[in-house]
């Protein structure tokens, strides 16, 4: 059975206190904790075979190579990726999509060309095309929502044609947790826009549902590894074969080269010639471990563990007078992220009073301007759950709500 306090114990962070009282961690959106296997690994690496990789055959660092290309092995496994070579380690997802944008999209972008974004993209979604356009003379498309907080998909469809070269859109908002149906999504997306490439941004989506790149049909997909009880500075982007054999590298230097003379420069094949320079050996060593420990639990039970506490989250903080809180109207399209405003009192000072009450939250536009901007709110209050939260935290969460409620009166 699946058992938050049991996993709770995993995460030695969390058994800290905050201002005198345990610590209840509802920031899962911003990063996830760590559990002491993931801690544990990292040390194993420094204290056993720190190394640099693909430079030496020596013990250290064949061992360290090892280790290292175990972890792509196992996120390909991971995400059903039908290549190992298809798995590019970055530092997070924001240079993943940087990759793409910088090595696929100035190759493949011209002058006329359509990108496509939603209007909820973090900013690490939306900033590298949005240049992109600009340098290329080509035109940003953004999708609206409807009503509902829902993508709108009849106006989506109106905005794929023969022009649309890329779609970027995230399988999961970090601010109304409107989760898309990306399988849906992409047959759209193929059906009137055929020529089009396809980036998901799964940042939010990695660690609260099953991934499977092969059944989205997806171009290319990008996630973080700190989002997924991962170390900090090791993402992923994943792309198809035949796209990234064709990309020029997106960083130059040691390590993705085969030969250097006078003349010309002969890159590495994929996935090195993305790989340049020492990369964080150890964190994609940590985050194998990581992975394993994900999966050796149950997504469906994960799913609905954070759907009980984003319903109770939202039963306690919707009969509050003014409060007002920002999720999808469909309950298939939720997850767990809860954000939320007060009439009388700024995001800020919510998270401050929460804080004082050892309650990590989020405050502020979460990398989401053009969101809150078509919102019309200065910001937002967030909660977002994890495997480790429990019914307590959420009722831990509402008392303090109930405080800072009685301050700001």
């Amino acid at each position: 059975m699946f058992d938050p306090l049991k996993l709770k114990k995993d995460f030695p962070i969390l058994s800290q206190k905050i201002n005198g009282y345990p610590l209840t961690y509802l920031d899962n959106a911003a990063t996830t904790q760590k559990p002491k296997c993931v801690i544990d690994k990292t040390i194993e690496y420094y204290e056993n075979y720190n190394s640099n990789i693909g430079r030496s055959s020596d013990s250290l660092a064949i061992r360290a190579l090892n280790a290292y290309e175990e972890t792509r092995k196992t996120v390909q496994k991971f995400i059903n990726a039908k290549h190992e070579t298809e798995i590019i380690f970055t530092r997070n997802t924001t240079e993943s999509i940087n990759l793409a944008a910088h090595s696929w999209g100035e190759e493949n972008i011209l002058e006329g060309d359509e990108i496509l974004v939603s209007i909820f993209e973090h900013h690490s979604n939306f900033v590298p095309w949005q240049n992109l356009a600009k340098k290329k003379n080509a035109k940003l498309l953004i999708a609206p929502l409807n009503n509902d907080l829902e993508l709108d998909i009849e106006a989506f469809k109106k905005l794929l044609s023969e022009k649309t070269k890329i779609v970027c859109i995230s399988a999961c908002s970090n601010v109304l947790g409107l989760k898309e149906d990306l399988i849906s999504l992409t047959e759209i997306i193929r059906a009137n826009a055929k020529n089009a490439k396809i980036l998901i941004d799964g940042a939010q989506s990695i660690a609260h549902q099953k991934t499977d790149v092969q059944k989205i049909d997806c171009d290319f997909f990008a996630f973080s590894g700190h989002k997924i009880f991962g170390p900090t500075g090791i993402g992923v982007l994943y792309g198809k074969k035949h796209l990234l054999e064709t990309m020029p590298p997106f960083l130059i230097g040691g390590g993705n080269i085969i030969e250097v003379n006078n003349e010309f420069t002969d890159f590495a094949d994929i996935p090195q010639k993305f790989e340049a320079g020492t990369q964080n050996i150890a964190g994609v060593i940590a985050f194998n471990e990581a992975i394993n420990y994900f999966s050796s639990l149950d997504i469906n039970e994960i799913m609905t563990h954070e759907k009980n506490l984003f319903d109770l989250a939202y039963s306690l903080f919707s009969k509050e007078k003014g409060v007002k809180i920002f999720a999808p109207k469909s309950t298939q399209k939720r997850s767990g992220i809860l954000s939320f405003t007060l009439e009388k009192a700024h995001p800020h000072d919510i998270a401050q009073v929460f804080n004082e009450e050892g309650i990590s939250t989020r405050a502020g536009l979460h990398c989401a301007h053009p969101l809150h901007l078509f919102l019309k709110i200065p910001a937002t209050a967030r909660l977002s759950f994890s495997i480790y939260n429990t019914e307590e935290d959420i009722e831990k969460a509402y008392k303090a709500l109930q405080k800072t409620l009685k301050i700001f009166a």
